[in-house]
């Protein structure tokens, strides 16, 4: 069973346990649960603190997306209200040092959702993925902040 499973089976216990399923209060049981598991996490699945650090991983990563996100929004709207919008768009082929489908999965649908990028595709090797950039100044820069910024925190989620 998966550790994230058994953390939503403690908070469904809690309710159950309280009598009251509602959302703050299972929220308190899945923070309980997320504490009981950090202590006993070897003991459970024998990974010292990885359920931890990945939750952690995967806040730091939703974290990072959230601002570029609304970096990327801002930067549209400039682009959009402009009078004479100054596009720059390119097709940029992107290595990937990923292997899992989940973490290249994950990846691409961040690319896309990112206003003025959109993945296009991923080579049959896994090996390239290729974004369309509305506004590209650098490409060497562009793939540089994907790799160090997404792909690498991606990695460190997925490929401990």
């Amino acid at each position: 069973m998966s550790t994230f499973l058994l953390n939503i089976l403690l908070a469904l216990a809690w309710g159950a346990l309280t009598g009251s399923f509602e959302p703050i209060n299972l929220f308190f049981g899945f923070a309980l649960g997320f504490l009981m598991i950090g202590v006993g996490e070897r003991t459970l699945t024998g990974n010292q603190g990885r359920y931890l650090r990945a939750s952690f991983l995967a806040l730091e990563l939703l974290f990072l997306f959230l601002v570029d996100f609304i970096r990327a929004n801002l930067r549209m709207v400039k682009i959009v209200l402009a009078p004479k919008p100054d596009l720059k768009p390119a097709v940029v082929a992107v290595p990937l040092s990923i292997r899992s489908e989940t973490a290249i999965t994950l990846l691409v649908n961040m690319i896309t959702l990112t206003p003025g990028t959109l993945s296009l595709d991923v080579s049959n090797d896994r090996k390239l993925v290729f974004v369309h950039v509305f506004y590209l100044d650098d490409v060497e820069d562009f793939r540089r902040k994907l790799k160090e910024k997404y792909e690498r925190r991606i990695q460190d989620l997925f490929e401990p």
